[in-house]
């Protein structure tokens, strides 16, 4: 059997509340390299191997911590096809409040995603997760890997996974939290669980001094 881990990076800094998709210097807030860190001493012992991440620098930042706790240093590998969605590209920059507004093919998105120049469907977007898992585990068999994505890739890879509706409600019935973790069992190319792990506990983010 070949674990692999689906993680989701860790919370941004981020001030201004801002989309910030695909824009550069959106690094880890302190919260989020704590998280990263307690997610890397939640997996000390679950003999991970490699962590594959989205070249995007906060899913890179969290590959980073997560390695450094671990006994022996992985190979951290950076792979396009995690990126965040492609349509964020169109959104970003925008407070979140404002982009009805300012960004109003956003409500063509949200009715019917992949249906606009640059969106993705829930398949395609999902389908790009899936399918650097599946290489992962066909690559490495038998050993424990991690990718790490964004929200709405890894939202439509479990609507994948699971068989579910391929629409906006599922997109957000069942969320992946920052650095939440989906753990899926892969035996020769067949899926046989996923499981929903929440994100480290305030006490495992922020252990005593």
């Amino acid at each position: 059997m070949t674990r692999i881990y689906l993680i989701r990076h860790a919370t941004v800094e981020n001030p201004r509340n801002l989309l910030y998709g695909h824009l550069d210097n959106f690094r880890l807030s302190p919260r989020g390299r704590e998280e990263a860190a307690a997610l890397g001493r939640r997996l000390s012992q679950s003999g991970l191997r490699r962590i594959v991440h989205s070249p995007l620098e906060r899913a890179q930042e969290t590959a980073d911590l997560i390695a450094s706790q671990l006994p022996a240093p992985p190979e951290v590998i950076a792979d396009p096809e995690l990126r965040e969605a492609e349509f964020s590209r169109y959104l970003q920059g925008v407070p979140y409040w404002q982009i009805p507004v300012r960004r109003p093919l956003w409500f063509v998105h949200k009715a019917r995603r992949g249906l606009l120049p640059g969106d993705e469907s829930y398949r395609v977007m999902g389908g790009r997760v899936l399918q650097v898992m599946q290489r992962v585990a066909a690559e490495h068999p038998a050993e424990v890997s991690a990718l790490i994505s964004h929200a709405d890739p890894l939202q439509a890879a479990w609507i994948l996974l699971e068989g579910r509706p391929q629409n906006e409600r599922e997109m957000h019935r069942k969320m992946v939290d920052r650095a939440g973790v989906l753990e899926v069992d892969v035996v020769a190319g067949e899926v046989l669980a996923v499981n929903y792990v929440p994100p480290p506990s305030a006490t495992a983010v922020a252990p005593a001094a």
